[in-house]
């Protein structure tokens, strides 16, 4: 069974959740483990990994909860204030939580130099102590200062979100695919073949589109850096479930166990052999 390491789960609130816009109608609802089960099950997905969506702890709390109630849900990434004066406090608060793998912030809406700045490096640093998981969500205007984080810190676990979001709608490569390659000379960079079909066309993409794409990051990353996530509910604005899953199904020539289990288990320790 695989395990899927990037989804979300919801109760739909608009005043929290403005950033889901009125072309995208088809998330305006209340997205939970059940409504998933049956395709995910299809699809040979046996876990998942819940990764926030929203920017407080109630959300980390939120998706800890149904983590509790779901052995299905594997590993949590939620939110915590990096940038906090008390951020060590609140990590060593959150290390009770068995299955809290990590921490993310949707970086992609901040200045490019968000994440180098000193506050935010201060965070990382306690991560790194309490050795909890980063996963980095950015747009690639964003990849230079992710390539100076990660080599700042050399210990600690990061994952790119999306592969860095490529602007695969445009046909656009570069800076990309060099920064691409400079992260992934990080060991302790991974990478998610995950958010692929939202940087296409919604409407009329192909599988053709995402191979430049996705030829970087096997290539820098090698099948031992890569792991696959879904982006469900995120993804139906441009397919299903089940599209993600036969897009990279049908790229990976090898190392399918890798990149649709192992990896994942491993970056975010999931104890699932």
């Amino acid at each position: 069974m695989k395990i899927d390491a990037h989804q979300h789960f919801w109760r739909y609130d608009p005043r929290r959740d403005r950033w889901i816009t009125d072309e995208m109608q088809v998330l305006k609802r209340d997205f939970l483990p059940e409504d998933l089960r049956a395709e995910r099950t299809a699809a040979g997905v046996g876990w998942t990994v819940a990764v926030q969506a929203d920017s407080s702890e109630n959300e980390t709390h939120f998706l800890l909860g149904l983590a509790e109630s779901d052995p299905e849900i594997a590993g949590v990434v939620g939110w915590v204030d990096l940038c906090a004066e008390n951020v060590a406090e609140r990590l060593d608060y959150f290390s009770q939580f068995e299955k809290l793998s990590g921490f993310r912030h949707i970086a992609q809406s901040e200045p490019d130099d968000f994440l180098i700045r000193e506050d935010f490096l201060g965070g990382i640093a306690q991560l790194e102590i309490f050795e909890f998981t980063y996963d980095i969500l950015i747009y690639p205007q964003q990849l230079r200062a992710a390539a100076e984080l990660v080599e700042r810190f050399p210990r600690q676990r990061f994952v790119i979100d999306h592969m860095a979001k490529p602007r695969i709608k445009a046909g656009e490569r570069e800076p990309w695919t060099t920064l691409m390659r400079r992260i992934a000379r990080c060991e302790n960079v991974y990478c998610k073949l995950s958010g692929l079909i939202t940087e296409a066309d919604w409407h009329s993409w192909r599988a053709s589109d995402f191979t430049p794409y996705l030829d970087v990051v096997f290539e820098a990353f090698g099948a031992d850096r890569l792991m696959f996530g879904s982006d469900w509910p995120v993804c139906l604005l441009a397919g299903s479930y089940s599209q993600t899953v036969k897009l990279i199904e049908d790229y990976a020539a090898s190392g399918h166990d890798r990149i649709f289990r192992g990896n994942a288990s491993n970056f975010y320790e999931l104890g699932i052999e």
